[in-house]
């Protein structure tokens, strides 16, 4: 097999996927049959400069030839060669954020990331207008409130990107974006796979007193969907990518996309009706819906799929931060007893636990905010834990009453898109640390989205694959292949996971557990006002 990859190498054949992460850059290279045949990674870390968290232009670049350089170490330990060629090349990262460029390709300020939190007063502004949700963090909500705030530099900007648009431009010339990320900029369109063009009307009337030689049109990436060609592998851009010299130019690379259509991608949720749901630190839903929800939800982000049918993103701060804490009091008392417990093991038998609760938690309530939660209008979090004097005080009511506050936020979006909007969804794909246990994470999920929900047996490498899978099927798909077909029948055909489907007790319970939680937000409010 390995002579084969080592073939399958020297011939260009393979096709190489990078996703830049929060904290890491990882590379990922498959072979023809779609698998990783080698891997590089580089770790990174944003700072927070003049109260802006940004990466700057030596972090991207030492991270992207860092990270290749990793990866063609890997090649040339496992298969005695170097790299030379690629049969094709895909780039993603954090979504959102801002990168205004002048018509020099200067940089005009720092990378704004999407951690930041600067924007509220220019979302304020264009909900109204375009009556559609724009978070924070979007770039749309960047560049409004730069003009709000008379910043000088804005007047110079020739051009809007994201990270990844940014390294593809950089690696290809062409100035474009996939339409998932496209949606994390400015408002898309599913019907026409375009911007709104409404809402770009909207934006230049509400700008047109400023007097700025651009348009929004002018200064946006084009957009375009999974399967499209979006240029090939320059040779000053395979120099960038690898100084050596070693790597040839001419790979074709497929439209960069953001971290969440390459996680759609990398959990086989892009058809409508399926979703998937990321839990660990912080939890999201993504939910693919059969079209545009009916009003504005500012609990609910609408981006699309990579190959641009509507997402409704479900995106909660908090998650298992609370639960590790606790995990980690009960290890304490343990080893006060002189037991050493291996922490798996723990977890297991703990959440196993949470099984055998109430449906309802028994009167038990628990709130996880280790930091603010912009879902149900928190700045900041206090973690919290009351009981009512007559509860029933059981370690599988307690459990599960943190199982399901580690879920709440995320259900109380979710319960609107499918009580309010009737959002019908057929399957969950569940991936994180919270499902780690088997069985306990899914049975509750399933009862909070009121779904099935289903884990992989073999975890996926996540976004970098994902990214590299959608630079497979730009090369591979045939006339009218659907990403959902392709993704089904020649990505995941054969693979098996675990399925749970909601049972009717316990989606009765978490509904009343959270009609409870709803009623006593008022103190975890109060804690935050109290504890300093």
């Amino acid at each position: 097999m390995s002579e084969a990859i080592k073939q399958a190498i020297e011939d260009g054949r393979t096709v190489l996927g990078i996703e830049f992460g929060s904290t890491r850059i990882k590379a990922v290279l498959v072979d023809e049959s779609h698998q990783p045949v080698a891997m590089g990674t580089f770790d990174w870390e944003n700072r927070l400069e003049n109260n802006i968290w940004t990466y700057s232009m030596e972090d991207i670049w030492g991270g992207l030839r860092g990270c290749y350089e990793s990866l063609a170490a890997d090649v040339q330990a496992k298969y005695g060669i170097p790299l030379t060629k690629l049969g094709a090349l895909g780039f993603s990262g954090m979504m959102h954020g801002y990168m205004p460029f002048d018509k020099t390709g200067r940089l005009l300020v720092p990378f704004r990331t999407w951690r930041n939190t600067m924007t509220e007063e220019a979302c304020r502004k264009l909900i109204p207008v375009f009556q559609f949700n724009i978070p924070q963090r979007w770039s749309i909500a960047h560049l409004y409130q730069a003009i709000l705030n008379g910043e000088e530099h804005v007047k110079d900007i020739a051009y809007l990107t994201t990270l990844a648009g940014y390294i593809h431009w950089m690696l290809s010339g062409e100035k474009v974006l996939g339409i998932g990320e496209a949606s994390g900029m400015f408002p898309v369109d599913s019907a026409i796979r375009d911007y709104d063009r409404k809402m770009l009307d909207q934006f230049d009337e509400l700008t047109a007193d400023r007097g700025f030689s651009w348009k929004i049109r002018d200064i946006l990436p084009k957009v375009l969907c999974a399967g499209e060609k979006a240029g090939t592998l320059t040779a000053e851009g395979a120099k960038l990518l690898d100084p050596t010299g070693t790597l040839q130019p001419g790979a074709a690379m497929c439209p960069p996309e953001g971290d969440a259509g390459t996680g759609m991608t990398a959990t086989n949720s892009v058809a409508v009706r399926t979703g998937n749901i990321s839990a660990g630190t912080s939890i999201f839903s993504m939910v693919v819906t059969q079209k545009a929800l009916s009003k504005v939800h500012e609990e609910i982000d609408m981006v699309t799929t990579p190959d641009g049918n509507p997402v409704a993103m479900v995106h909660c701060n908090n998650c298992t931060s609370d639960l590790n804490a606790w995990v980690g009091l009960f290890d304490q008392f343990a080893e006060k007893f002189g037991m050493k417990i291996d922490r798996n093991d723990l977890y297991g038998k703990l959440y196993r636990e949470a099984l055998k609760a109430d449906p309802d938690c028994g009167g038990l309530m628990a709130y996880n905010y280790f930091s603010g939660e912009p879902v149900m209008g928190l700045d900041e979090g206090r973690p919290l834990f009351v009981r009512t004097p007559d509860a029933s005080f059981t370690l599988a009511n307690f459990m599960r009453s943190h199982l399901y506050s580690a879920m709440a936020a995320l259900k109380i979006g979710n319960d609107i898109l499918m009580k309010e909007e009737h959002v019908q969804v057929d399957s969950l794909t569940g991936h994180g640390g919270l499902f780690k246990t088997p069985v306990v994470g899914q049975q509750l999920m399933a009862a909070a989205m009121n779904a099935p929900v289903t884990v992989m047996d073999t975890a996926s490498e996540g976004g970098p694959w994902g990214i590299a899978i959608l630079a497979c099927y730009m090369m591979e798909r045939k006339e009218n292949e659907s990403l959902a077909d392709y993704l089904q029948n020649r990505i995941f055909a054969g693979q098996t996971g675990t399925t749970v489907a909601p049972r009717p007790e316990d989606v009765k319970g978490f509904d009343a557990f959270i009609e409870k939680y709803k009623a006593a937000l008022g103190a975890e409010k109060a804690a935050v006002e109290g504890l300093k």
